[in-house]
């Protein structure tokens, strides 16, 4: 299904998955069970010191997504590999059902690219509030499902918002450190709760205008609404975010994207960067 070659002296096949993969016992269990690491075509003993360079292969049973293909992909790919894809979602589209009757979501049209090339197994790996657009990664098989989830849980990849809110900053960048919770008047508004969980964001100013400037934002966590909430925290919603107490805009929406995601990919050893328009 997939190869991975080698990039240390001495490394064996168990400290690959356990040590720098760092994969559940369910998963390793399952793996050594169906034999899915091979070299050359033979079964490798686990604890066996391979060489760098060496390339090996992983094949196994993958379990299919539940989420139905819309009849036409209408989200533009960004990145693509043997492990993830990395796609950019539209303004006003969920990212994943939340009702059986949700089929056009961002998930329902990365399942219709993941079957017209052969596959059927598509995982997001974070999520985007269906007013906000831009990149998404998604997980082409449970191993990197399992790692781009610790990743995101560890903060080793950066996602980056752009957006443009009310007011002018008082300083060029900062950090927001406040937590939040559920508004427990209001069944989907957050707020900034001491009793909340905590939440980390880092903003820098890119651009001043007349009663607004545009904020590229960096989240350390992944808190519902996080960037939306904290940014009116400070006093300064997004432009449009009507919900968090900013004025209403022509078209309704509010001005946040997703525009860049980066990490040291996992299976390919490299830096990834990618960029939405």
């Amino acid at each position: 299904m997939f190869t991975y070659t080698i990039n240390e002296n001495g490394l064996t096949v168990e400290e690959l998955l356990r040590t720098k993969w760092r994969l559940g016992k369910k998963i390793v269990h399952e793996l050594r069970m169906a034999k899915a690491v091979t070299l050359n075509g033979e079964p490798l003993l686990w604890k066996e010191p391979l060489e760098k360079g060496t390339t090996i292969h992983f094949a196994f049973d993958i379990p299919a997504s539940n989420y139905i293909p819309t009849d036409k992909c209408e989200v533009t790919v960004r990145y693509e590999d043997e492990h993830c894809l990395i796609v950019s979602k539209p303004k006003g589209m969920a990212t994943h059902p939340n009702e059986p009757m949700d089929n056009d979501t961002c998930m329902n049209h990365v399942m219709r690219y993941i079957v017209d090339h052969g596959g059927h197994y598509a995982e997001h790996v974070h999520r985007l509030d269906q007013g906000t657009n831009g990149l998404l990664l998604v997980a082409k098989h449970p191993i990197a499902k399992s790692i781009f989830d610790r990743m995101i849980e560890e903060k080793t990849i950066v996602r980056t918002y752009a957006a443009e809110v009310q007011g002018n900053l008082r300083t060029d960048s900062g950090t927001i450190r406040a937590a939040i919770g559920k508004d427990r008047h209001h069944n989907t508004r957050r707020v900034v709760a001491p009793n909340g969980q905590s939440a980390v964001t880092h903003y820098e100013v890119v651009n001043r205008f007349k009663g607004t400037c545009v904020v590229h934002v960096v989240l350390e966590t992944g808190r519902t609404h996080q960037i939306r909430v904290h940014m009116a925290h400070l006093g300064h919603p997004i432009v449009g975010d009507t919900m968090y107490g900013a004025r209403e805009t022509d078209s309704g929406d509010y001005a946040l994207h997703a525009i860049q995601l980066a990490f040291i990919h996992p299976f390919l050893n490299e830096q990834i960067i990618v960029k939405d328009n």
